[in-house]
C-alpha cells in the first residue's frame, strides 16, 4: 500500500507542464496558492483577458485540492437554518443560494473546457450511520426543500440498493451534486487557465509580500511579481510568508483508503449509480467508488501520525462492515489532507489591504465553495466589487485556541477509530 502520493495523482488524466518564477514579472493579477480557489479565480480573470500570475509552493493540488475526497457538494456542511441563524437572513440566503449553484458552476467549467477529471452527477447521498441520524436528515431534507434545494429523502431499503450495504438507516440524496477526481479538475482548471493566457509557477513558494506605491510585490525564487491585485488561496496549506496576512484555522485531519479494482461482479452492486457518500456519525467518514471500480473510505484521522495505526485497522473494520464480502480486498493507496475548518463552519474572506484578500476556511467542502469564491474573487478584484462575494468580507479574523481544538479532533477521531469493533457507524 503507497503513500507516496494520492490515488488521484497516480490517476489523473489531466497534464500539466509548468515552470518556476525564473525571472521578475508584472501582472493585473497575483494569486497565491493553486488549488480549486487560486486557479477559478486565475481561470476568470483569464477569461477576462487581464493579466494573471499564480504562484504555487509544490504542485497545483498540492494541498486539499488534490487530497479531496471528490465529492462536488451543494452548500455548507451546515444545514441552511445554521446559517442564516449565524448570518442573518439577507447574508445567510445570499450563501445559500449561491452554493446551492455551485455544482453547476464546476460541472459547467467541466465542460467547457473539456477536463478529464471523471465528472460523474448522479448525486451525493449523506448517509444515515443512526436511528437519531436519520432524523437529522429528515430536518436537513425538511430545510433544505424550505429554502428551494431538491433534496429527496431514502428509507433503508433504497438505501441499500444505491449503496449495497445494509448498514445504512436511510439517506439524503442531492441530485444537484455528484463526484470528480479532485485533483484532476483542479489541474484541468489551471490547464484551461494557461491556455487563456495565465502564468502558473508551480515550485515558487512565496516568501514576502509587500504593497509600495499601489502594487504588491510578492517575491518567490529570489525574483518578484508586481500586481495591482492579491488574491491569497493557500487555505489549510498556508506557509509562513513575511508581511503577509496568516489566515487563521483549525486543521483537521482526514485520511482516505482506496482498494484495488473491485471485481465486475462487486462493482455491478457497490455505488452502482456513482453516489459519492458521507455519513451522520460525529467523526465522519465517507465512501465512494472511482472511474476505475476503486472503493476508497475515507474518515478523519492523521493516517501519517502517531495513530496512523489505529485509522488503518478501522479503514479495514469499516471496509468489513459495509461490505463483508470485500472486507480481505487489498489497500493500495493511502493519503492524508488537511481541512481548514473555522468555529461557525463558514468560509472567510478578509480583506487585508488595498485589492488584497485572503479566502479560506471552507470546513471540509472545497470543490464547489472553492469554485464560487474564486471566481467571486476575479469580480471583486477585477471591479473594485467586494460585493461580488456571496457573503460580508471582513478585514480580519482571528480563530481562538486553534491548538487545543486540533488535538481535540485528533484525540476524538483516533479513540472513536480504535474502539471500532465491526460496527459500520464508527
Amino acid at each position: 500500500m503507497t503513500s507516496d502520493g494520492t490515488l488521484w495523482r497516480a490517476s489523473s488524466a489531466e497534464r500539466l507542464t509548468t515552470t518556476p518564477l525564473a525571472a521578475d514579472a508584472r501582472a493585473e493579477v497575483v494569486v497565491i496558492g493553486a488549488g480549486f480557489t487560486g486557479l477559478a479565480c486565475a481561470l476568470e480573470v483569464a477569461k477576462q483577458g487581464a493579466s494573471v500570475v499564480v504562484l504555487e509552493a509544490n504542485t497545483v493540488a498540492h494541498g486539499g485540492s488534490g487530497r479531496n475526497v471528490g465529492l462536488v457538494n451543494a452548500g455548507l456542511w451546515l444545514p441552511p437554518d445554521e446559517v442564516l441563524a449565524q448570518m442573518g437572513e439577507d447574508d445567510g440566503t445570499r450563501l445559500v443560494e449561491a452554493l446551492g449553484q455551485g455544482p453547476q458552476m464546476v460541472f459547467d467549467r467541466v465542460a467547457e473546457h473539456g477536463i478529464a477529471c471523471e465528472a460523474t452527477r448522479h448525486g451525493t447521498l449523506h448517509l444515515a450511520h443512526s436511528a437519531k441520524g436519520f432524523e437529522d436528515l429528515q430536518d436537513r431534507f425538511r430545510q433544505g426543500n424550505r429554502h428551494g434545494a431538491p433534496l429527496q429523502l431514502l428509507d433503508a431499503a433504497e438505501t441499500a440498493r444505491r449503496t449495497g450495504s445494509d448498514a445504512f438507516h436511510g439517506a439524503l440524496l442531492d441530485p444537484r451534486a455528484g463526484t470528480v477526481q479532485p485533483l484532476a479538475y483542479c489541474t484541468g482548471l489551471a490547464r484551461a487557465a494557461q491556455e487563456l493566457g495565465a502564468q502558473i509557477h508551480e515550485g515558487s513558494a512565496v516568501t514576502a509580500i509587500a504593497h509600495t506605491e499601489g502594487l504588491w510585490t510578492v517575491s518567490a525564487n529570489g525574483h518578484s511579481v508586481r500586481a495591482p491585485k492579491l488574491l491569497l488561496a493557500t487555505n489549510a496549506y498556508h506557509e509562513g510568508i513575511a508581511g503577509a496576512f496568516a489566515p487563521q484555522f483549525v486543521v483537521v485531519n482526514y485520511s482516505q483508503f482506496a482498494t484495488a479494482p473491485l471485481p465486475p461482479e462487486a462493482q455491478a452492486k457497490v455505488l452502482p449509480g456513482g453516489e459519492g457518500c458521507w455519513d451522520t456519525a460525529l467523526v465522519m467518514s465517507s465512501v465512494r467508488v472511482d472511474a476505475a471500480g476503486r472503493l476508497i473510505v475515507g474518515g478523519m484521522g492523521n493516517a501519517d501520525g502517531l495513530g496512523g495505526a489505529i485509522h488503518a485497522g478501522w479503514a479495514r473494520r469499516k471496509l468489513r462492515a459495509l461490505y463483508p464480502d470485500l472486507g480481505d480486498i487489498p489497500f493500495e493507496h493511502h493519503w492524508r489532507g488537511k481541512i481548514a475548518m473555522t468555529r461557525d463552519h463558514i468560509p472567510k474572506v478578509v480583506n487585508f489591504g488595498p485589492s488584497a484578500y485572503a479566502v479560506f476556511g471552507y470546513s471540509g467542502r472545497g470543490i464547489s465553495p472553492g469554485t464560487v469564491f474564486g471566481a467571486a474573487a476575479a469580480q471583486a478584484l477585477l471591479n473594485d466589487a467586494p460585493e461580488a462575494f456571496p457573503l460580508p468580507v471582513l478585514k480580519g479574523y482571528k480563530e481562538h485556541l486553534r491548538g487545543l481544538h486540533e488535538a481535540y479532533y485528533e484525540f476524538g477521531a483516533t479513540l472513536t477509530h480504535a474502539m471500532m469493533r465491526g460496527r459500520a457507524g464508527a
